[in-house]
């Protein structure tokens, strides 16, 4: 099993940053990607970005392209959500997951195996 915690959520004014942490542990070698993904009510879970565990290679939505970086601490077994110039469309629930599949890029819900709790991410307009 891989357990994931998020923190870093928060209130935050449009236009502005936030930093989401994933924390992983347990058994963690069997991790092939960690995956950002969100939640808005009544919506579908959408695809916010991916990382490779290993090699650090990443993938983003076209819809966050050039304003969010995905990164990992390798001594810490964290992955990172670097998002700036928030939009309040952005308000969601953010889960971060782990997959143990080896296909590269994996942008669907179905294809993670362990997800966090979640952290809510608020856009004030």
């Amino acid at each position: 099993q891989v357990q994931l915690v998020e923190s870093g959520g928060g209130l935050v004014q449009t236009g502005g940053s936030l930093r989401l942490s994933c924390a992983a542990s347990g058994r963690t070698f069997s991790i092939n990607a960690i995956g950002w993904f969100r939640q808005a009510p009544g919506k579908e879970r959408e695809f916010v970005a991916a990382i490779r565990w290993r090699g650090g290679r990443t993938y983003s939505a076209d819809s966050v392209m050039g304003r969010v970086t995905i990164f990992r601490d390798n001594a810490e077994n964290t992955v990172y959500l670097q998002m700036n110039s928030l939009k309040p469309e952005e308000t969601s629930l953010y889960y971060c997951a782990a997959r143990r599949g080896s296909s590269w890029p994996a942008s669907r819900p179905s294809e993670y195996d362990y997800w966090g709790q979640g952290t809510q991410v608020t856009v004030s307009s």
